[in-house]
């Protein structure tokens, strides 16, 4: 029996999935439940709960993984075996082509997030099912890409696997469907569904075909991973049993109002009726991102791409106001750490050698003689005034005034932060994203620039219903306030 399990924002797709889960753990053999899902974090996720609510263990759950992960294991294949990134890159230096990812590809989700367009291409084929010459004509790289340079890469790549016996990610998918290693399972669950790939829709068919019952949860107007070769029409077209949950825990009313008119406009989807929340809720708009009032409150502040994000960080920054951009690593975080320590240092707390380090780091010569971490123990902890005393240190001033070896500009930035009385001990209260990094996260306010790059503008106006359900996306991320920031460019806007 397979039953499809629809769920717009916020109305509890995977908790109805866990719940479900739980029934089954109740009277069935945890090895012969299989739950998979779109992310490592998902997956395990819902085998913690699992684990927590029936004293279980990581070994009782075997197949609470993703699918890559399940063809990985069940294949017994070895690390060493999968394409690593210096394998891509010594391919691409022999046939001078740039090889650069934008995340590591030991997650196993089954993104293939590189900036070469002739490497997503090859991929992209393979994930879609078609020629390499069909994907080729598709026309959705950036780049120039050549399409006999295309034709060799491909084969050189293929015979570097077999010569160096190595496999990859979308390799595993292929080679679990045609083999005989499928367990038999009582009930098979699949989260985010329609994110999968039709190389993964092959996958989970053969899933289905060895299991009793079978429940798919996703959302196609939640479909944003087409870039991924996610295929949503594979979901659409999905026959079987429904349950189809109306009632939204998430969204406000104003806000709800405004998703509809956006994804309205999408005409291949599941028709849905649903509920916001009983709160009214927010919305408004900006014809700068500088007029908004962050100064409380959680925030996602979301755009199409990346580079869109440069800006308005400096803003969030030259404002003292504590965020976090996805993609990059917070440098500051760390000075604030050994500032943390230093003033527990003052106050008479001891400190081991690595935060000693840390803090010496940031002063210079005529602060501290460097020279005397050699002289600590790294097993034992010491006072401030041991330091002084024996090794080196020479001030005892508040922290602005003892690191001045740290750049200025960051030095003013934590200060304008704790003057803003930003809790610097808790997680950042900002989270700067592109929409596709922030799916299934939320927040009480959300902003949402509706810049369009050059490409996405091509494909709005080419494919428009891709890009509605991306802004869609966006927009019910909010649970209180939704906050719409206008370009100055109105040819380059998201028109709603």
């Amino acid at each position: 029996m397979k039953t499809i399990v629809i769920g717009p924002p916020g109305t509890g797709k995977t908790t109805t999935l866990l719940n479900l889960v739980d029934k089954y753990l109740k009277k069935t053999d945890p090895n012969k439940i299989g739950y998979f899902a779109f992310t490592q974090k998902a997956a395990y996720e819902a085998r913690d709960r699992a684990m927590v609510k029936f004293n279980l263990t990581e070994d009782d759950l075997p197949y609470f993984r993703t699918l890559h992960s399940l063809a990985f294991r069940r294949l017994g294949i070895q690390r060493d075996n999968v394409m690593q990134r210096s394998h891509y890159e010594a391919l691409g230096k022999k046939l001078a082509f740039p090889v650069d990812y934008e995340d590591n590809m030991a997650d196993m989700n089954g993104i293939f997030s590189t900036k070469s367009d002739y490497l997503r291409i090859i991929q992209l084929s393979k994930l879609r099912n078609i020629s390499l010459e069909r994907q080729y004509d598709l026309k959705e790289h950036t780049q120039d890409v050549e399409f006999d340079k295309l034709m060799i890469i491909s084969s050189e790549l293929e015979r570097y696997k077999k010569e160096y016996n190595l496999i990859d990610f979308n390799d595993m998918i292929l080679d679990f469907t045609k083999s005989d290693t499928c367990p038999k399972f009582d009930v098979v669950f699949i989260d985010e569904a329609q994110d999968l790939s039709l190389m993964q829709w092959d996958m989970a068919k053969t899933l289905w075909n060895k299991s009793t019952d079978n429940y798919i949860a996703g959302d196609d107007d939640q479909a944003i991973f087409k870039w991924a070769g996610a295929d949503v029409n594979s979901f659409i077209t999905l026959g079987g049993e429904f349950i189809k949950l109306t009632q939204s825990y998430r969204i406000p009313a104003k806000v709800h109002e405004f998703a509809m008119k956006i994804i309205n406009k999408v005409g291949n989807r599941i028709p849905k009726d649903w509920r916001p929340r009983t709160v009214e809720g927010k919305l408004s708009n900006y014809s700068e991102f500088s007029h908004i009032d962050m100064s409380k409150g959680d925030w996602l502040v979301l755009a199409r791409t990346r580079s869109m994000l440069n800006d308005l960080e400096n803003t969030i920054y030259q404002n003292g106001l504590y965020y976090k951009n996805k993609f990059k690593k917070s440098y500051e975080q760390d000075l604030y750490e050994a500032i943390t320590d230093w003033e527990s240092w003052r106050k008479g707390e001891t400190l081991d050698h690595p935060r000693i380090k840390r803090i010496y780091s940031y002063m210079n010569e005529s602060h501290v003689d460097k020279k005397s971490l050699v002289l600590l123990n790294k097993e034992n902890f010491y006072s401030l005034e041991e330091c002084k005393n024996k090794y080196g240190l020479k001030i005892n001033s508040v922290w602005y005034d003892a690191f001045n070896n740290a750049p200025s500009k960051k030095v003013s930035y934590i200060r304008k932060m704790r003057q803003n009385g930003e809790q610097l001990n808790k997680k950042p209260r900002i989270l700067l994203s592109t929409i596709h990094g922030v799916k299934g996260g939320e927040a009480d306010n959300v902003v949402l620039l509706t810049d369009l790059s050059r490409q996405t503008l091509r494909e709005y106006e080419r494919v428009p219903d891709d890009v509605n359900r991306l802004f869609y996306v966006g927009a019910t991320r909010t649970k209180e306030h939704l906050h719409i920031v206008e370009p100055k460019d109105i040819y380059k806007a998201f028109r709603i």
